[in-house]
């Protein structure tokens, strides 16, 4: 792993658990030489992770739409800052640019961002881990959500399984640290259970 997206809010939140844990996150990206890959922006829990790494030592990578770039305020003092035209343009930059990627807490962009990666390691256009940094609880519901969308036959056991939750910035870098993609797509898991009723 020399470089992880992580998708998060560009508020700070109500409980400063959340700010907290994106200063932790970013010792250990700095501590282990890690990238950060990010939506560009010096507000929020975005500016917090950031200016955390940047303090020590480490390096940062904002990728911002054009017209994002004043409404998000973004940060200048990055140790590189792309701009890009549309969304899907720093979307796609972003899965190209990391290894592995992060959804702190965050709202409806940072769920987007992350559901998307997860589509796409479905897919297998990459094979880069994809996890919930599950602070406070913050995303029980959607854990909860993903078990229910397994029980109710919309999402695959085994897709649901490549999705790493953990509570702890910690556990993520080892469970990233150990992950294995597993290349199965939709097709395959429908033949083994064709055959497995045959």
């Amino acid at each position: 792993m020399n470089k992880i997206c992580v998708f998060c809010g560009s508020s700070c939140g109500n409980n400063p658990v959340y700010t907290e844990a994106a200063k932790e996150l970013g010792r250990l990206f700095a501590a282990n030489n890690i990238t950060l890959i990010y939506g560009g922006a010096k507000v929020g829990i975005m500016g917090v992770l950031a200016d955390e790494i940047l303090e020590a030592g480490g390096k940062v990578t904002g990728i911002i739409p054009k017209f994002l770039r004043d409404s998000e305020v973004a940060h200048n003092d990055l140790t590189e800052l792309i701009l890009v035209t549309t969304m899907h343009e720093r979307k796609d930059l972003m899965q190209k640019e990391a290894d592995g990627f992060i959804a702190m807490p965050g709202g409806l962009g940072t769920i987007e961002e992350i559901f998307e990666m997860i589509t796409w390691g479905q897919l297998n256009l990459h094979k880069k881990p994809c996890a919930f940094l599950n602070i406070n609880g913050f995303y029980d519901l959607i854990n909860g959500f993903l078990e229910n969308a397994v029980k109710e036959g919309f999402i695959e056991k085994e897709i649901k399984d490549i999705i790493i939750i953990e509570s702890d910035p910690a556990a993520v870098m080892d469970r990233f640290s150990n992950y294995v993609h597993h290349n199965i797509s939709k097709a395959e898991i429908a033949l083994r259970k064709k055959a497995a009723k045959e």
